[in-house]
């Protein structure tokens, strides 16, 4: 039961959301419009959607390659599971289904590519604020988002600059951490826990060259710019019409959202960023909920298929997931 608090927790955060999301709302109204949703449209957004994971899969092989190099074809699998594990269990506990089945598939330090995980999301998170700082000056006056950001970009600017620190001198970094290690771990663990920080570093070794820190910049950009355009593909089903800024304006919105841990698929956090987002810009609420579910299914259902099937042909269990998840890795391997 102590393990299961983080399962209850996301549950509360979602229905809070979801209350919140659908306060005040028509439904039947909300009902009507994904009743007359022209559905073709999902079709190249999920192409589209797909677009946008390969190139996360490439900037994932750039960021591993210091460690290993693995083919861009290689990667996908293990990245489509991830993305599944994200949707159908808490907290992003897909990253570290990913680092295992990169672990068991290509040999690679599970803490090393869950460094790189980490870079990914860092840079993600910084991304979306660059989207939404260029976008702000259009955006209607909204006192309690421009509260907000200072503090949402102290948060991955701040990490961006620990993770710099680390990468820029790993001997002061093995110094500081042998140090905490000896002041803090019992001695049996001491050589286990050493083990696990020096290849978490290892993972941080783009980050030592500007060049690439910009080009996984670019990446960033350019994936999420795709991704926005499925945004766009999956309006096309709906009576609104909005220019493409306001839908990478939704897409940063969600997408910080979903950074707060809630229940399996970002549920409630997504509903209500991306429905909030679009009403700020004049689309009608009971419109912008309809878009927003249908758009939410389109990213969860496809993906989450592939990578069941994915993880079938890599024989990997629904236990082994499930160990991982509550904190209860294959003892015998590999770190």
């Amino acid at each position: 039961m102590r393990k299961r608090w983080r399962v209850w927790l996301g549950v509360v955060i979602s229905v809070l959301f979801l209350f919140y999301a659908l306060r005040g709302q028509r439904l039947p109204e909300v009902w009507q419009g994904l009743r007359e949703a022209n559905y073709w449209w999902l079709v190249p957004a999920v192409l589209v959607y797909f677009g946008a994971v390969w190139l996360r899969t490439y900037r994932w092989q750039y960021l591993l390659r210091p460690i290993k190099l693995v083919s861009v074809r290689s990667l996908f699998p293990v990245v489509v599971i991830g993305y599944m594990g994200n949707n159908i269990f808490p907290f992003r506990a897909g990253e570290l289904i990913r680092a295992y089945v990169l672990r068991r598939k290509e040999n690679v330090s599970a803490s090393a590519s869950l460094a790189t995980i980490l870079v990914e999301r860092i840079f993600d998170g910084i991304t979306m604020l660059i989207f939404v700082f260029a976008i702000l000056p259009l955006v209607p006056a909204n006192e309690f988002l421009r509260q907000l950001l200072p503090f949402v970009s102290l948060l991955f600017f701040g990490a961006l600059l620990a993770f710099l620190l680390i990468a820029s001198s790993p001997e002061r970094t093995e110094r500081v951490s042998q140090w905490l290690v000896s002041c803090l771990v019992p001695h049996r663990f001491r050589d286990q826990i050493q083990g696990l920080l020096e290849k978490f570093v290892e993972g941080l070794q783009v980050l030592r060259s500007g060049r690439g820190m910009l080009l996984v910049l670019g990446l960033s950009i350019l994936l999420w710019l795709v991704e926005a355009w499925k945004y766009w593909f999956v309006m096309q089903a709906f009576p609104f019409d909005q220019p493409f800024y306001v839908l990478v304006f939704a897409c940063a919105i969600v997408n910080l959202a979903t950074s707060i841990p809630s229940s399996p698929g970002y549920l409630g956090t997504f509903e209500v960023a991306g429905i909030e987002s679009l009403v700020l810009f004049g689309v009608p609420r009971y419109t912008a909920t309809s878009f927003v579910l249908a758009l939410h299914a389109a990213l969860w259902f496809p993906i989450t298929a592939l990578g069941v099937y994915f993880a079938w042909r890599e024989s990997i269990s629904w236990g082994e997931m499930e160990r991982l998840r509550v904190g209860e890795p294959d003892r015998t391997a590999v770190v």
